[in-house]
């Protein structure tokens, strides 16, 4: 059965062979592997391993891939096993044909390509028509040992140079044009070769079989770095730089006691190089593109926390931020990431030159959790914000934070976040707050409160109710923040929103009173909760009360926002009927629901406005 190699290639990925395996063998982790008894020996001492691409028994000597895994535990033939993990991963199996078996062919024909042209390239870089290349090499500190070892090369100049070597050994213009090396006019056919004039990268796949080359301009011509096009064997969204090294890096055997090679995500060509050159035998890099959610997948099937570093500048944190949206969706318990933001106007290659692998090593090993960076990547430098920006940043996070599907790993990730928001834009309890413009007059004995208009007293009112019942704040926390509020009603906010983030948010009125004897905001709070106004239901502290008082909070916040209180009720609600709901989402709900159909009916609280 002749499938193309791509197909099984993918189908290999999307497996993940631990979770194969481990329907038929008991498996535990061994550092980032899996290991068990072996099913094809009798064993009581496990020495079977699974990696992330394949297993071994180190006792009785079978290796092999899922495919083939299948075969043997089943007794399945080869077509038989590609057919039922094909099912699995959601594939649909090319039916063989002799079209099938002719571009299984072709491919073949085009590596012989690619590895034609490497041979001319990289002896072409130690002639004096590649004197240049090699210069700029060695320049950047690279060693012969490492320029053969990633099989650097050089391109010569003229657009007809390679065609013209290549031709003796049957390889056509076409030939090579589909390999990626030519460029095609609008009718299809060759017009120039691509790469001239430049030092030359092969870039190889996860199993080390040549697919594609990169290329630098030496000057300041454009494009500075250039990748092949798209072609049968390449794809720039799948594959990294430097993984079939990286990999064999991560999972090779090492000493007890030495520390795993981490798996480290840099930005280009000469930082993986030169990284490896270092010691750091982990690195891979993107081709020519922001990381994407299949190169992430790539990297949790080596390394289950991969590094990811950024160069120390603006573009650098900006990618930072992409990557760490794109990866959210894609986030599990299992599989996080961990980012090292360099110094400014540092990369990995020019730090590593200029302060060693030792400097190198100790970002490495600072390199922070993502929960622990997102805040800083998604605020963007904000200062001093006002309440718009703040709501506009605190909505943001929460909606970060719900793109991880895993609910529980969502709700952690949301907690963080807003802890930073509040630990970052909120003053702490205990310092001096401003008192604003004199919304109040007199003290708490006089019961008097300057009703300067009606938006003002439905803001202290939406206050007053808050202060009364305390454990409504965490629910109503993000629309709170929303408000905009005179400087006296603003300090009393930022009181309930910082209890509420440091979690000392106490469970009665009475208690929260209490605890603010003898501190500054202890006038402001009695003021809001004795300027009258507050409906009589609500003067006493009846837990029974509580749900009313929800529904009261939500049916004045919707007279000061209708339409967006209207739009965020009706979307929450499209979004159960799509995802679902527990029972405790749906009764945090229903508080809104009342206060929205009092709203439409347009029923006015009894509270003396």
């Amino acid at each position: 059965m002749a499938i193309e190699p791509n197909f099984l290639d993918e189908l290999r990925a999307r497996t993940p062979l631990a979770t194969i395996i481990g329907r038929r063998v008991k498996l535990a982790r061994s550092g980032r592997n899996w290991k068990g008894c072996c099913p094809f020996h009798g064993e009581k001492t496990p020495s079977f391993y699974v990696y992330d691409d394949h297993f071994h028994c180190f006792g009785c000597g079978v290796h092999g891939d899922a495919i083939s895994f299948v075969m043997q535990m089943e007794g399945k033939n080869f077509p038989e096993a590609v057919d039922e993990l094909a099912s699995a991963a959601g594939m649909e199996v090319p039916k063989e044909t002799r079209r099938s078996r002719e571009e299984v062919a072709h491919v073949q024909s085009l590596e012989d390509v690619l590895e034609q042209t490497q041979k001319v390239w990289s002896q072409a870089l130690y002639t004096p028509a590649g004197k240049a290349g090699l210069a700029y090499l060695t320049g950047r500190g690279l060693t012969r040992h490492t320029i053969e070892a990633f099989g650097l090369g050089w391109a010569a100049e003229g657009r007809g140079s390679l065609a013209a070597v290549l031709e003796p050994h049957g390889i056509t213009p076409h030939m090579m044009a589909e390999a990626g090396l030519m460029r095609l006019d609008e009718d299809g056919n060759p017009k120039g070769e691509l790469f001239w004039g430049r030092v030359t990268f092969p870039i190889r796949d996860r199993k080390g079989r040549l697919v594609s080359f990169g290329g630098r301009i030496l000057g300041d011509g454009q494009p500075k770095y250039l990748n092949g096009p798209e072609t049968p064997l390449f794809s720039k969204r799948r594959l990294l730089f430097g993984l079939d090294r990286a990999r064999a890096a991560v999972r090779a055997p090492r000493p007890k006691g030495v520390p795993p090679t981490d798996l480290i995500v840099v930005e280009g060509y000469m930082d993986v190089i030169a990284l490896h050159q270092a010691g750091f035998k982990g690195a891979v890099a993107p081709l020519g593109t922001a990381l994407t959610p299949e190169q992430l997948e790539v990297l949790w099937q080596v390394d289950p926390s991969p590094i990811l570093c950024f160069d120390g500048d603006g573009a650098g944190r900006r990618a930072a931020a992409r990557a760490a949206e794109v990866a959210l969706p894609l986030l599990k318990a299992e599989h996080s990431l961990r980012l090292c933001l360099l110094p400014e106007g540092e990369d990995p290659d020019s730090l590593v030159r200029a302060q060693g692998a030792e400097k190198v090593g100790v970002l490495f090993a600072e390199a922070k959790p993502l929960s622990a960076v997102l805040f800083d990547l998604l605020a963007g430098g904000v200062n001093n914000p006002g309440p718009e920006e703040r709501a506009a940043l605190r909505r943001k996070l929460v909606e970060v934070a719900a793109l991880i599907p895993d609910k529980a790993l969502a709700s952690e990730y949301r907690s963080t976040l807003l802890d930073r928001f509040f630990e970052t834009f909120r003053r702490k309890k205990g310092n001096k707050r401003e008192t604003g413009g004199g919304a109040f007059s007199g003290g708490a004995g006089q019961n008097t409160v300057v009703v300067l208009d009606a938006v003002r007293e439905q803001q202290r009112i939406l206050l007053a109710l808050l202060l009364r019942y305390p454990d409504v704040v965490p629910e109503v926390e993000e629309a709170l923040c929303r408000l905009e509020l005179v400087g006296s009603f603003a300090a009393v906010r930022d009181l309930l929103l910082d209890l509420s983030a440091e979690g000392l948010l106490p469970e009665t009125s009475e208690a929260l009173i209490k605890g603010l004897d003898g501190q500054d905001e202890k006038k402001l709070v009695d003021e809001v909760l004795t300027g009258g106004g507050l409906p009589m239901s609500m003067q006493e502290q009846d837990a029974s009360l509580a749900v009313a008082a929800r529904t009261q909070w939500w049916h004045f916040y919707g007279l000061l926002h209708f339409s967006q209180f209207q739009q965020e009720v009706e979307q929450e609600i499209a979004r159960f009927a799509t995802e679902g709901c527990d029972s405790a989402e749906w009764g945090r709900l229903q508080p809104r629901l009342e206060a929205l159909a009092r709203l439409k009916r347009g029923e006015m609280e009894e509270a003396g406005l």
